[in-house]
């Protein structure tokens, strides 16, 4: 049974390895999904690729995360093939950013994935990760006992819960994790990256927070979630509260990435509402940020 075949483990963390300085790295940033929980045929579900050195590490699994993965792979992001799609770090168990989780288990190993996937993410994520296994069990028993020639290791995961610190380092990057306010969330999480030529921030869901000025502190790359304050003028009152409490206002950001100073601002996972155009949200928060500002749309790379 798949049960007796998972391998799924729960890790508590920092690590101690350390990244060599010696390293030569040209990192790129790649936006493999852009949107929200609303529905939108031109922004699959949040996802960010850093690509480095021939590695890809993911994060957040978005609906459509795989699917996005291969168009980025075909368009020359080599380190997007199927197969190289091993490791991902979930900022919160939300579904708009876990309900591509089971595609990312599944999908890459029926095309010949032999790595088993690497999920790191907050308190839950074992849980998450045993009940996916499970709920697929007949495809996975299917495949390995039928006629469909397949490897026995590539459909398995194993499951790290983190907490704030370095929680990942190999010769490529060091990944640090860090706590930002979600609303009622207890444990969402933000997640930098370093590499030998580039440091990166990523905010996942989050309200204004201190702890990405923090994390960032002159980083060469912020994205961060945002939403438009005209658009949320448009709002009835208990979604008001509720974006109020879980996400970040356009004006809000300005002032976080005034101290934060990063070399780019890239706004993704973005709200507007009332029929209020995106551009009128990096307008937004241009007026109270003077630095580098892009509005990322799904695949595009920095």
């Amino acid at each position: 049974m798949i049960r007796q075949r998972a391998a799924v483990f729960l890790l508590l963390l920092p690590c101690s390895s350390l990244l060599p300085p010696a390293v030569m790295a040209q990192t790129r940033v790649v936006m493999l999904g852009t949107g929200t929980p609303n529905p939108d045929s031109a922004r699959s579900g949040p996802a960010v690729a850093i690509v480095v050195n021939g590695s890809a590490y993911l994060v957040d699994a978005g609906p459509g995360v795989v699917r996005r993965a291969e168009t980025a792979y075909r368009r020359g992001v080599a380190e997007l093939a199927q197969a190289q799609l091993t490791i991902v770090f979930l900022t919160h168990l939300h579904s708009d950013h876990s309900l591509g989780l089971p595609d990312l288990i599944l999908s890459p190993w029926v095309l010949e994935r032999t790595a088993p996937l690497a999920v790191y993410g907050p308190a839950g994520t074992t849980a998450m990760v045993r009940h996916i296994l499970a709920a697929w069990s007949v495809d996975v028993e299917r495949r390995l006992d039928g006629w469909q020639p397949q490897n026995r290791t590539g459909w398995q995961a194993r499951a790290h819960e983190i907490r704030p610190g370095l929680v990942y380092a190999d010769s490529n990057v060091r990944v640090t994790a860090f706590l930002v306010p979600h609303g009622n969330w207890p444990d969402a999480y933000g997640y930098r990256f370093d590499t030998a030529d580039r440091s990166i921030v990523i905010s996942g869901d989050s309200r204004a927070s201190d702890a990405v000025v923090e994390a960032c502190h002159g980083c060469d790359i912020l994205v961060h979630e945002a939403y438009s304050d005209a658009g949320f003028a448009t709002r009835p009152a208990p979604w008001q509260r509720y974006h109020r409490h879980f996400h970040t206002s356009a004006s809000e950001l300005a002032a976080l990435a005034t101290r934060a100073r990063p070399g780019l601002l890239v706004l993704y996972h973005t709200l507007t509402w009332g029929g209020v155009p995106r551009d009128t949200l990096l307008a937004e928060v241009r007026r109270g940020f003077a630095g580098r500002v892009a509005l990322a749309a799904d695949l595009d790379i920095y």
